[in-house]
């Protein structure tokens, strides 16, 4: 995008598309707590009245509870206690979402075996929901728990011998939110001063909430240790959490915010061209002067060196591959956090994790993310620390 595309500063209101909104809101709830409410509660299993009027009653109120209890937690006001309820309300509805449907094989193979009446859809629905609760207690702890380190070799062609073996640490998508996990994040930075890093890299979705609300989740980021550079990009959920103050509160941490600019990083008699870019909805967020910009983030860079590209996104890889960028690292996928979300995040990204080549030249690393979104649960989907070692073609 160029430098003098127009940003919105105030988007127009537009009710049709609001109460479409609503209404597609509506029909996907109506679909995550239909589904189980029938195979748990009514389907075949000739419950009780009395089960199935409590059973009912309790799916009711989850229908009309959430989304109250999501705009409260996660809009304008960023209400904690709300917004944990309702994440966690997420979490298990979609696991209770999946294995119901998932469960009917069960239902299928009780069926085969000669299984009769209440018994075969009764057994169905205890494995329904006593795989539901172990993944959920499992995902949680796989949430909270301080990532392992991910190890990744990365070979640059035109990388100067200099900095062969330059390690790279990245960051992303740590979402510091209603959970308070100030003593997590200092985990996480004690983790990465292990490592011996000449960058480390954050690409974004620092936080759910303002720069008041999280600067206590937050403040290890000022004790990480890297001997060349510690940059920093914009995500997508710094756009609805004050971008402008977290850009600017990094940079008081001693992070560089690589706002649509550019830094070299040198060892050896051989240099790199650190850029970063702002997230890809920053253009329509409204924030005066954020939208990504490679033109400006590479301006007046040497065209003879390599170049590591911050972004936050993976679909933010064609402008890579368009500017020559030799390697892009970038989170936003979490992995898809909860199986089997992912598929749905491949429906709009390229990539989902690990290590991608998407030109002659151009490489993508997708993290899966080092904290949590929303719910409190990965599920088949682990969080990582990511070092990345650059090595010379």
């Amino acid at each position: 995008m160029s430098v003098g595309e127009a940003v919105e500063t105030e988007p127009r209101r537009r009710p049709g598309r609001a109460i479409r909104f609503a209404l597609t809101i509506g029909a996907v709830l109506l679909l995550l707590l239909g589904v189980p409410w029938f195979f748990l509660i009514m389907s075949g299993n000739s419950w009780p009245g009395g089960v199935r009027v409590a059973g009912t009653i309790v799916f009711a109120v989850a229908l009309v509870a959430f989304p109250i209890l999501m705009f409260s937690g996660h809009g304008p006001r960023h209400r904690d206690g709300p917004a944990v309820i309702a994440d966690t309300m997420l979490g298990v509805i979609w696991v209770l979402f999946v294995w119901s449907l998932l469960g009917q094989v069960v239902t299928l193979i009780l069926w085969i075996s000669g299984v009769d009446g209440p018994a075969r859809y009764r057994v169905a629905t205890a494995v329904i929901v006593v795989i539901s609760l172990v993944l959920l207690l499992w995902g949680h702890a796989e949430a909270r728990r301080v990532p392992r380190v991910r190890r990744v070799d990365v070979v640059l062609p035109r990388l100067g011998r200099g900095l062969d073996g330059l390690r790279l640490v990245l960051l992303t998508d740590t979402h510091y939110g209603p959970i308070e996990r100030s003593r997590w994040s200092r985990r996480v930075i004690e983790v990465v001063n292990t490592l011996d890093a000449d960058v480390v890299a954050h690409t974004g979705d620092i936080a759910d909430g303002e720069v008041a609300q999280r600067v206590r989740q937050a403040a290890p980021l000022g004790d990480a240790r890297a001997s060349l550079a510690r940059v920093y990009v914009t995500g997508n959920h710094e756009y609805f959490s004050g971008a402008q103050g977290w850009v600017d509160h990094m940079s008081e941490l001693g992070w560089e915010a690589l706002h649509n600019r550019h830094l070299v990083v040198s060892r050896g008699g051989d240099s790199l061209v650190v850029a970063g870019v702002d997230d890809r909805t920053a253009a329509g967020s409204g924030v005066p002067g954020h939208h990504a910009d490679h033109e400006a983030a590479l301006e007046g860079a040497d065209p003879a060196l390599p170049v590591l590209l911050l972004a936050h996104q993976p679909q933010q890889i064609t402008g890579a591959v368009a500017h020559g960028v030799d390697l892009q690292i970038s989170g936003h996928t979490h992995g898809g956090q909860m199986w089997p979300f992912h598929y749905l995040v491949r429906l709009d990204q390229p990539v989902l994790q690990g290590l991608s080549r998407h030109s002659e030249r151009t490489q993508l690393y997708t993290s899966r993310g080092t904290g949590f979104w929303g719910p409190p649960f990965r599920i088949f989907a682990p969080s990582e620390i990511t070092l990345l070692t650059l090595r010379a073609g």
